[in-house]
């Protein structure tokens, strides 16, 4: 519909400094002409947008403008609540509570009242279930440094179990899933980093500041399979029915397949590693390892010394 494409333009424009009339069109698959008139009718109903001739031309909006309450839904404007909740649930922080007040304010009281009969249909926590607040103070804490450029010391246990002092300099925080990173320079490499807040043992901001860096985009750090220095083999694994919703969640669907006898087979590439091992010890007696031989071999040494421990 027309009315929806010029809204979608005033947001587009909003948000872009400057369009040219082809970019629109292939955007929103039109013609030329059809931008132009476009244009006209924005124009006519009283949104400023500026016509740019040349080379480098094409329409922008004139920056004191600002989109009004009359072009967000009450489904979008409560989305927005949602979304603003869920920030406050891990930073305390009077800017979000402040923030949240003001999306509020976006609703008519009439609104107000159906949104608290009816809610918003979403939820936003990023506190995972029974985390305790150490989570949320490294968060805060990180959050201050990143405002203020204050560098930070931390005590890091990586992947292997070893344990460093480093000096950093953080640049975001980062969500991904239910796990909280930090990406910052880090002294030690002369290099950006993603730290994962769960394994910062220690964490202090210092009085020393540092000028900020270029930060590599986010989208660099796709997980990369070459980054496993553990060459991957088939493993067959069988599972008892009694864990299948913990398998939905570890695996992936096509890696799982329900055997007739109601079992569950779980065939996939994996890294002979400590996470292979630590992740089937952790189903205790209601997983078997099929193949190969040898991992089934290790599952048994590994149990032999945990019964060792509690012998004596």
């Amino acid at each position: 519909m027309k009315i929806d494409r010029l809204l979608a333009m005033t947001i587009l424009l909003l948000n872009r400094k400057r369009v040219s009339a082809k970019e629109l069109a292939e955007r929103f698959e039109v013609s030329t002409k059809t931008i132009y008139r476009d244009m006209d009718t924005l124009s006519q109903s009283g949104i400023p947008i500026v016509a740019h001739q040349g080379v480098s031309g094409g329409f922008e909006m004139m920056e004191q403008y600002t989109i009004a309450r009359q072009f967000l839904t009450l489904n979008e404007i409560t989305a927005m609540v949602a979304a603003v909740k869920g920030i406050t649930s891990v930073m305390d922080d009077r800017l979000f509570a402040t923030l949240l007040e003001k999306v509020k304010a976006l609703l008519s009281k009439v609104d107000r009242i159906d949104v608290e009969q009816q809610g918003t249909g979403m939820i936003f926590d990023f506190n995972p279930w029974g985390q305790s607040s150490i989570a949320r103070d490294k968060v805060n804490t990180l959050r201050q440094a990143i405002e203020e450029t204050s560098k930070v010391s931390i005590q890091y246990l990586n992947m292997n179990g070893i344990a460093s002092e480093r000096v950093v300099e953080p640049s975001a925080l980062i969500l991904k899933g239910y796990l909280w990173y930090m990406q910052a320079y880090c002294e030690l490499r002369g290099d950006f980093r993603v730290f994962r807040l769960s394994r910062i043992q220690e964490l202090r901001m210092l009085t020393e500041h540092f000028v900020r860096r270029e930060t590599p985009s986010l989208e660099s750090y796709v997980w990369n399979s070459e980054w496993s220095k553990e060459s991957k083999r088939e493993v067959i694994l069988n599972f008892d029915p009694k864990v299948h919703h913990r398998l939905l969640d570890a695996f992936h669907p096509d890696q799982i397949t329900v055997l007739d006898d109601g079992s569950i087979q779980v065939k996939g590439q994996f890294a002979d590693d400590e996470w292979l091992y630590g992740m089937l010890l952790s189903y205790g007696d209601h997983v078997k390892v099929e193949q190969p031989a040898s991992v089934a071999v290790e599952i048994v040494s590994r149990a032999h010394n945990i019964i060792g421990r509690y012998s004596n």
